[in-house]
């Protein structure tokens, strides 16, 4: 018997929990629909399982729940936040986005965490005033703000 992971973000959708679905599988490697019925679809991303279910309009996605999606570059900070703000998405500030379902991702590159955690706090900081500037994040910018 398969072991199920203990806790899976259950996520609620008017009527298209299988489109959306399919949608972030396409977007992350390593992911898939595991399972699907009119009600709900089972699915992982990266290893990560998640459940979407048809629960009608009563409810809707806000940013008080995030997805944190750690990226090692450039080029991947680009690909999640085009993937997710085409077609119906929307930028926010500070690497936070919404999907066209409303959803809210962070698509953060790890060397934002290294250079607003180093021990110079002065350059740290100054960083960290050069992301609070952006929606999306530019790694050259901020590293260029830290040396500054």
């Amino acid at each position: 018997m398969a072991s199920l992971q203990k806790i899976t973000p259950y996520l609620w959708f008017d009527n298209q929990a299988h489109e959306a679905a399919q949608f972030y599988v396409s977007v992350f490697p390593d992911s898939g629909i595991k399972s699907t019925s009119p009600m709900i679809t089972e699915f992982h991303l990266s290893g990560q399982d998640f459940m979407a279910l048809n629960g009608g309009p009563q409810f809707q996605f806000n940013e008080a729940i995030s997805f944190f999606v750690l990226c090692e570059d450039q080029q991947e900070v680009d690909y999640y936040w085009d993937q997710f703000t085409l077609n119906g998405g929307e930028e926010s500030m500070c690497s936070w986005c919404k999907d066209k379902y409303g959803l809210s991702w962070q698509i953060v590159p790890r060397q934002l965490m290294e250079l607003i955690g180093a021990p110079d706090r002065e350059k740290a900081n100054k960083a960290m005033q050069a992301m609070l500037r952006m929606r999306k994040i530019i790694i050259a910018d901020l590293e260029k703000a830290f040396n500054s």
